[in-house]
This record gives C-alpha cells, sequence and structure tokens, in this order.
C-alpha cells in the first residue's frame, strides 16, 4: 500500500464482507481487508474456514484491495468457546454469537485494524450507526428480515464511534445483485448457518468431546416416564426435534416438547402441545445489562424487547434495579424464554441494548407429587 488505509473491512470469505468491500472502495475509501481465523478446526466437519480463506482473497484481489490475516483463535477460544461450554454444563444454552461480536470482530479485530493504521474497521453485518444528542446509536437495518442489531447489542460508544456497517441501509437481494454485477466469486455463495467450529457437524457428536454427557430419563411435568435422552446438555426450552418419543402408550399423538432440565438429576422434562403451560411466563429477571448509549434510558421505563433473534417486537416494562440488573415484565405471555439466551431491547429502531436471561416466573416443575424440582427458571422473584 502506498499509504495507510483508514478503513479495514473484515473479509469474512462471505457474500455481504464482500459487497461491504466493493462499496467502501467504490465511494473512494483508503481500504484494505482482513481476514480473522477464529477456529483452530480439527479437520472434521465443515467449518469451510480454507474455503472462506479463499473466497476473501479472491474477492481482494478482485477489488484491487490488499489483505491482512490475523489468528484469534486463541483469544475466540478463551472468550467465546470456554464460556460456550460452561453455559452448556449447568444446563443453559448460551448464544455464542453476541460474544464473538463483543470479544473478537469488535475487540481483537479493532486492535488489529488500529495497529495497522485504521481509524476504522467495517463489516457485512446487517445494521447502522447514527448519532443523536452526543452519542453514537445501533439502529436496525433496512431490512427487517436480515437485521442483527441483536447480535451486536453488547457494543457501545468507543466501537461504534469506529465502526461503519456498508450494507445497513439495503436489502439481501440487492446485496446479491450487486455482487453479481461486479463479478464476485462470492455472489452466490451460501450463506453460513450456525456456529463455525461446529459447521455441518453433529451438534451433539461435536459437544461430547468437551462435555461428557449420560443417557437419562425423560419425564412429563408430573413425574411420569416417557423415555430416555442422551443428555439433558443437548436440549432447549421449546424444543421439539430429537425426543425420540413417539408411541409412548396412553398419550395422544400430539408433539412433544422440552420444558425443563434437571442438570444434577439428569432427567429431561416434556409436555405435549407447544402452548404448553411450563413454557409460558411474563416476567424475567436478567443478568447485568449492558447500555449502547452507557446509561439506563431511566430506572424504569417501556419498549420492546427480543428474547431470541428473529423474534417479534414484544412490548414491555423494564425496571433497572440497582445491581444493574433487570426486572422486566411484558404486557403478553411469552413462550419459551430460555436462560442464557440474549434479551435485547429496542425503542422502535434504535437498539438500547441488552442483558443474558436469569430466570423467568414459568411454573416450577414438580418431580412427583412431594418434591419441587430446581430449575433454571425457578428461582424468579417478582417485584413490582
Amino acid at each position: 500500500m502506498s499509504r495507510s488505509a483508514n478503513t479495514i473491512v473484515g473479509m469474512s470469505g462471505g457474500v455481504d464482507s464482500s459487497v461491504a468491500a466493493l462499496l467502501l472502495r467504490d465511494s473512494g475509501e483508503a481500504l484494505s481487508g482482513l481476514f480473522m481465523q477464529n477456529w483452530a478446526d480439527d479437520g472434521s466437519g465443515d467449518c469451510r474456514a480454507e474455503d472462506d480463506r479463499r473466497d476473501a482473497v479472491a474477492v481482494s484481489g478482485r477489488l484491487g484491495l490488499p489483505i491482512h490475516f490475523r489468528d484469534f483463535s486463541g483469544e475466540y477460544w478463551a472468550g467465546v468457546f470456554e464460556h460456550f461450554v460452561a453455559e452448556y454444563a449447568t444446563g443453559r444454552t448460551p448464544n455464542p454469537d453476541v460474544l464473538c461480536n463483543r470479544e473478537i470482530k469488535f475487540k481483537y479485530f479493532l486492535d488489529a485494524a488500529r495497529e495497522l493504521g485504521a481509524d476504522y474497521i467495517a463489516t457485512g453485518h446487517y445494521a447502522r450507526v447514527d448519532q443523536a444528542g452526543g452519542r453514537f446509536r445501533l439502529l436496525r437495518a433496512r431490512d427487517g428480515g436480515k437485521d442483527q442489531s441483536y447480535f451486536l447489542h453488547q457494543l457501545g460508544q468507543a466501537q461504534l464511534s469506529a465502526t461503519k456497517f456498508p450494507l445497513g441501509e439495503l436489502l439481501k437481494r440487492d446485496v446479491r445483485e450487486m455482487a453479481r454485477a461486479a463479478g464476485l466469486p462470492t455472489a452466490a455463495k451460501k450463506d453460513s448457518t450456525g456456529i463455525c467450529f461446529i459447521g455441518e457437524r453433529d451438534f451433539r457428536e461435536f459437544l461430547s468431546r468437551y462435555l461428557p454427557a449420560k443417557q437419562g430419563e425423560i419425564r412429563t411435568p408430573d413425574g411420569r416416564v416417557v423415555g430416555a435422552h442422551p443428555g439433558v446438555f443437548y436440549f432447549t426450552l421449546g424444543q421439539r426435534e430429537g425426543l425420540n418419543i413417539g408411541g409412548v402408550r396412553g398419550f395422544e399423538p400430539a408433539p412433544w416438547y422440552v420444558v425443563g432440565k434437571d442438570v444434577a438429576a439428569n432427567v429431561l422434562y416434556v409436555d405435549q402441545g407447544s402452548d404448553s403451560r411450563w413454557l409460558q411466563s411474563q416476567a424475567l429477571q436478567s443478568e447485568t445489562a449492558h447500555w449502547i448509549a452507557g446509561v439506563a434510558p431511566a430506572a424504569r421505563f417501556r419498549c420492546s424487547a427480543q428474547t431470541r433473534y428473529r423474534q417479534s417486537d414484544q412490548d414491555c416494562e423494564v425496571q433497572v434495579r440497582d445491581d444493574g440488573t433487570l426486572q422486566v415484565r411484558f404486557d403478553q405471555p411469552q413462550r419459551a424464554v430460555t436462560p442464557g439466551q440474549s434479551l435485547v431491547l429496542y425503542d422502535g429502531e434504535v437498539c438500547l441494548g441488552g442483558a443474558v436471561i436469569a430466570a423467568t416466573d414459568a411454573p416450577a416443575l414438580a418431580a412427583g407429587s412431594d418434591d419441587s424440582l430446581p430449575n433454571s427458571t425457578s428461582s424468579f422473584t417478582a417485584t413490582h
């Protein structure tokens, strides 16, 4: 490079980062790319890291951009994967994409870009950034079906002030068309899904390498045994697939859903019907919240929320406790709100921040007629 790039775009080898780089190049940016290796692939499964690297190099060549390479696999292991395994070990369901953004893409990548002399980083995320009242705001993308602000809610002022999201105003179909028109080799490449370190591998087989599990009973909320599971760690609230309970004598042929886990007893609890009362909650408690603006909007306020990605907006009231945790009450009952997942709060198109879900007010399960079953949702204490 004859001069340092003002912006370094994270080149993942996918169509989104490719078009982000195309748009910045065409705008006249002093630009270069950087490919991050975040997982030391063991050769099994289909992580596609080498294919992605080749595609990132090919796109950079097509666009005439220099490209850098950084190995963040050690940082990923310590900052994301160890937490991922620890959460599953407690019976919770973590969201590693949120941690990956906070710990890798907008921390180590940002640091690496600055070491290379850049002022900004750019990614192919579908989100927007603007300024209002002297603060940077994270906004939903124009393409609501692709919006990724949910996964970016842990970012703060330092990250947003140095980040560009070139795709924020675009629709996915237009991104594909731009890639085709520019002759980019990633134009028709399938979007990656899931977690790269799992890829196309069997999730249970992969997790068993790091978290040994054993077979146990599947019970109904009243304690009747209706099947066996390969390990409670492999299931999450509301899950239907993989239970293999069909044909249990004495039960109607309605679908079964996971409604609770007792990790200590190695028991998985299920009920029939997606609207089971054991999956319903109207309030939750969170761990310490993160606010994109640096402070909470108020001690008590109304907004909308998502308790999982691509959920429609759910109106709620939020109380910020003295210790920074949240008490949230929804206007309508919510299904399968899952401890370990992220609660993300919105004011219209503005993402306010969020927190990890700690507990809900879903009904406590009973193990038989005389024992109450402690589980990840039964420790809820409501305050009004």
